[in-house]
């Protein structure tokens, strides 16, 4: 996968996606004074399990909250949100790079999920080998090689 690097710019922070990573970065006055000196946060991209999207219009912000293991979460809405060092704010004009990002990632998020799976697959062949032979050493029953291959395979 190439690493493109690409950014937006928020009201309350900065979000830039560069390789496998997705970094929050809190600069100037607006996020100083609804995160304080929170500085820059890394997510792993594999890591993210679900992304809260609102659209900005002409009256209210909108805001990208990401959710991820061990994250906490502001469910409040905007307001509470917008305090979530995992949420950004944008208003309607920075909306179009928002969203820009947002696509890329899920796109890099979908490729992750991908890669994942095929290595689960491998990892579930290079075990039902060892099973294998093991059951040909005559360490394994063929009734208990018949039982844990099922547990190998089940989801």
């Amino acid at each position: 996968m190439t690493s493109i690097t690409l950014t937006a710019q928020g009201h309350n922070g900065q979000l830039e996606l560069s390789g496998a990573l997705l970094r929050i970065q809190r600069k100037g006055l607006i996020a100083l004074l609804t995160q304080g000196r929170k500085g820059e946060k890394e997510i792993g991209i594999a890591q993210i399990t679900s992304i809260q999207f609102e659209q900005a219009d002409n009256f209210m912000n909108g805001f990208v909250q990401f959710t991820y293991p061990g994250a906490r979460r502001h469910r409040e809405g905007l307001f509470q949100g917008s305090k979530d060092e995992n949420t950004v704010v944008f208003r309607v004009s920075q909306q179009s790079g928002i969203a820009l990002l947002m696509d890329e990632l899920q796109k890099r998020m979908a490729s992750a999920r991908l890669k994942a799976s095929q290595f689960a697959a491998v990892d579930r062949f290079d075990k039902l080998e060892k099973l294998a032979a093991l059951r040909e050493k005559g360490v394994v029953s063929d009734e208990e090689f018949q039982t844990l291959k099922k547990q190998i395979f089940e989801p």
